[in-house]
């Protein structure tokens, strides 16, 4: 059975390794990941997912389709996706000795059957950082494409006091869950 993986993401790629997964194919998905106006965290990470894995299924039609997107959000805030350093220090500040959550949509898209989804949580506390641990992380770079502007797998993990839940979804793929998706769609897994 042959999988696309609808995302860019070097991440997701080395997460599904480690359950012994190899996609056949890298295909990302071209779809706006805007907000929509009112839009809330959790409905926001699972649309994208399903509208990734739908736009590639469209391209792929007889693969299993596997997309993801993560969100971080600070009560009903979608922080974004970082790409300069004053969003890199907003964000920092924000998260500063403050709980928040990453939420992660998953979609499988298989052929002649119905989407699947799983919308997965995990809560994480920053503590408080100073102005010279922001610098010092801004000096990093590794925070460049991350949703909410640091990195769990990297040094971003220094600045995290309390996590529950998965830390493979906060990586970017919750694995618990991907592989129960592809077992559940006839993908062989051990």
């Amino acid at each position: 059975m042959r999988l696309v993986l609808a995302s860019a993401s070097p991440r997701r790629v080395d997460l599904l390794a480690r359950i012994g997964v190899t996609p056949d194919a890298i295909r990302p998905a071209d779809i706006d990941e805007e907000p929509a106006e009112g839009e809330l965290p959790r409905p926001h990470a699972l649309r994208l997912a399903s509208e990734k894995a739908a736009a590639v299924a469209a391209l792929e039609p007889d693969a299993l389709v596997l997309a993801a997107d993560t969100v971080v959000a600070v009560g009903r805030r979608i922080l974004p996706k970082v790409e300069d350093e004053a969003t890199l220090r907003e964000c920092m500040t924000l998260l500063s000795g403050r709980r928040h959550k990453v939420l992660t949509g998953v979609a499988l898209a298989a052929p002649r059957q119905k989407l699947r989804t799983r919308l997965v949580e995990t809560v994480i506390a920053m503590k408080n950082l100073s102005a010279e641990e922001i610098d010092f992380y801004a000096g990093h770079g590794e925070w460049r494409g991350k949703a909410g502007g640091y990195a769990l797998q990297g040094y971003g993990e220094v600045y995290v006091r309390f996590m529950a839940g998965s830390w493979s979804n906060v990586v970017g793929l919750p694995l618990a869950e991907t592989r129960h998706l592809l077992k559940a769609a006839g993908y062989p897994l051990a």
